[in-house]
């Protein structure tokens, strides 16, 4: 991590976008917050208390990718994993979130990823799917060297990758979804304990919305913390009454952040589409024009163009949007 990064480079980056992104991934790694995801997702923790998860099985302090951890609380967020996984062949992988916690039955260390997916695009050129289990096997594989050596596998740590992802298809929304290793009996009933093959486990976390089925526990949780529309007061106001969140000085500053940026953000898209609107309107006239001017005076399209000073650099365009009428 780099020591000169600050939080409030963070927060005063010109890109509204990535500091909402950074600010999400600070309020994620608080771990009242974790403790819920993994009580809702994570067979372990199913039965545990959520102060449990929190107090007692989530290990050191988690990680967030490359932006600093709220220096003045006492141990509420996370670092100390490195969230670089380097590899000389494969290249740096750097996770959103990353920590470890012990299981409560067996008392073993478990790696978990969070990973923050807040695209529009739910497949951005790929499945998700695949970069979790990627991600858990770039995590089962960093093991060797540091967890064990030499051929002890059986000191391999089980590794989760979680994604929350914000902006789902609408068949996706509000859906928890696990894949995970089993066994098969193809011939015979052979049984192997599950703690040698249940290794790596990746969860999505699809948030929806209040008009769709299932939208409640940790999905309404995870969708009022993270929503652009949802007030600053709404939100702890939620959080404190409906999930007992206890709001520190750092999480009610990170929310307040979170929401202060994506006004930002939404005012940019706005102004944006009203400029794609009257740059489309303004192409629209043009054409139309030219239209007008072939069919009354019986000009050629370049006439048109002259005629209505079209820039040199434009006029290719208006004859392929003319071609395609």
């Amino acid at each position: 991590m780099d020591e000169k990064t600050t939080m409030a480079q963070g927060l005063h980056s010109t890109d509204d976008g990535a500091g909402y992104d950074a600010a999400c991934k600070r309020v994620l790694s608080e771990k009242t917050i974790l403790a819920r995801i993994m009580k809702a997702c994570l067979a372990e923790y199913q039965d545990c208390p959520v102060r449990d998860i929190e107090e007692k099985y989530i290990e050191g302090q988690p990680q967030v990718s490359s932006v600093p951890v709220l220096p003045d609380e006492e141990g509420s967020v996370i670092s100390g994993l490195d969230t670089e996984d380097k590899s000389v062949h494969e290249g740096t992988v750097t996770y959103d979130i990353r920590f470890r916690a012990i299981a409560p039955d067996s008392g073993e260390l478990i790696g978990l990823i969070v990973n923050v997916e807040a695209q529009n695009d739910f497949y951005p050129g790929y499945p998700l799917t695949k970069r979790g289990i990627y991600y858990c096997s770039r995590m089962i594989s960093s093991q060797y060297g540091r967890e064990f050596t030499g051929s002890h596998y059986e000191k391999l740590k089980k590794v989760y990758s979680i994604w929350i992802c914000m902006n789902p298809p609408k068949n996706r929304e509000n859906t928890i979804t696990r894949y995970h290793l089993t066994e098969e009996h193809l011939v015979g009933e052979a049984v192997e304990p599950v703690q040698n093959y249940d290794l790596l486990s990746i969860v999505m976390l699809c948030l929806g919305g209040p008009d769709g089925e299932n939208y409640d526990g940790v999905l309404r949780m995870l969708d009022v913390l993270l929503s652009h529309e949802t007030s600053e007061a709404e939100k702890r106001r939620i959080l404190q009454d409906d999930y007992d969140i206890q709001m520190t000085r750092a999480m009610e500053s990170e929310v307040s952040v979170m929401c202060n940026l994506s006004k930002g953000v939404m005012e940019k898209s706005w102004k944006k589409g009203v400029e794609k609107g009257i740059a489309e309107g303004l192409e629209k006239g043009i054409l139309s024009s030219i239209e007008n001017l072939m069919e009354t005076m019986g000009w050629t399209l370049d006439q048109a163009m002259t005629a209505l000073k079209v820039p040199e650099a434009e006029r290719q365009s208006y004859r392929n949007l003319l071609e395609k009428q």
